[in-house]
């Protein structure tokens, strides 16, 4: 499978140029915003952790292997990038234990920053956003037009589509998926069977929300239309008046796309007739969710990009800073400036 079949078509027009991204670890920087206030007591270890090179999963084991406690005693909000220098929070369940020597996991892919104890753990999909910072090297642009662009998606958003990443090499994900649903299976490991489950319900998303990028309906609000806000996880019917609230043009309120899943959709009209024209297409995935127990939920079709900004550090050289809602894709804003190419092949596009 590939970009566009994933993705889905661009919404700012065609790429300004082409460069490398993640030539380096630190080229690529995330870090999760937290809004908990932490109350230095209780029976859970937060841990304020940087990584480089290593992903969410690997790091939960290192600390597990040197807190002497169980992986599931360890706790994160969502996972990060392996290729990424990144700062996140873990805790671990310490229930009458004092704080362990954690030094064992430690080194020059995963330093500890912060440790604070707080009386509950940290739940998945906790953290409100995530702060990025990215470098985009071996730029070769039109940087009149990557000016333009920049300044159009700080004022109109972008598509929210899941990530390449989401959907692994060439699409073996949602490919693995297919053969589970076609058999009417679920895999027995839970590890794989959450992500092939979230692939499928994943694609399916961003299926809809390419329609409505090609149709030019992906940042206004159609009757029927069920609208939600950026930060919320409810959503309302829109009716005449709903589509001309003036929080749309602020890129406060957004319409919204289905994640498939168990219960009925209350979109309605032209909206309604797209989401099935999409479950039509792909019965077995639908049908393979709902069964799975997965519950029907809406995400965002349109993604602002909250405190944008950019500079040149260098001539080839574009950084870029920007926070996300979580569950969201920096990926997704890099694909509307420029096509990614690997280090030392800017002549040859690559997935991402």
């Amino acid at each position: 499978m590939n970009e566009l079949e994933l993705l889905g078509p661009r919404a700012h027009g065609e790429p300004c140029g082409r460069a490398v991204l993640k030539a380096t670890a630190e080229d690529f920087q995330v870090d999760e915003v937290l809004d908990i206030p932490l109350s230095g007591q209780g029976e859970h270890l937060w841990l304020w952790v940087e990584k480089r090179g290593l992903n969410t999963e690997e790091a939960a084991r290192r600390l597990a292997r040197a807190a002497g406690v169980s992986q599931r005693n360890i706790s994160y909000a969502g996972l990060k990038d392996r290729q990424a220098l990144t700062r996140q929070w873990f805790s671990l369940h310490l229930p009458g234990k004092s704080d362990p020597d954690l030094s064992a996991a430690e080194g020059p892919t995963l330093g500890i920053l912060k440790a604070v104890r707080h009386s509950r753990k940290l739940q998945r999909g906790a953290h409100a956003a995530n702060g990025f910072t990215l470098r985009l090297t071996q730029l070769q642009a039109d940087k009149a037009l990557l000016e333009q662009r920049l300044e159009q998606i700080r004022a109109k958003g972008i598509p929210n589509y899941y990530g390449l990443q989401r959907f692994g090499h060439s699409g073996g994900n949602v490919l693995e998926a297919r053969q589970y649903a076609a058999r009417g299976e679920l895999p027995e490991q839970r590890s794989l069977r959450s992500r092939l489950l979230s692939a499928a319900r994943s694609y399916l998303f961003n299926q809809a929300l390419a329609a409505r990028v090609a149709e030019s309906s992906w940042d206004r609000a159609q009757v029927g239309d069920l609208l939600a806000f950026t930060d919320s996880r409810s959503f309302f019917l829109a009716g005449e008046a709903e589509c001309s609230d003036p929080r749309l043009a602020i890129l406060d309120l957004h319409p919204t796309g289905p994640l498939w899943g168990e219960g009925v959709s209350n979109a309605e009209g032209a909206a309604q007739a797209l989401e099935q024209r999409i479950a039509a297409a792909e019965p077995e995935l639908v049908d393979w969710l709902v069964r799975a127990g997965m519950a029907h939920e809406r995400r965002i079709l349109r993604l602002p990009i909250g405190s944008l900004a950019w500079h040149y550090p260098e001539p080839d050289i574009l950084q870029l800073a920007f926070v996300l809602p979580a569950g969201c894709f920096a990926t997704a804003l890099v694909r509307e400036l420029v096509d990614l190419v690997p280090a030392g092949q800017t002549d040859n596009p690559c997935e991402f």
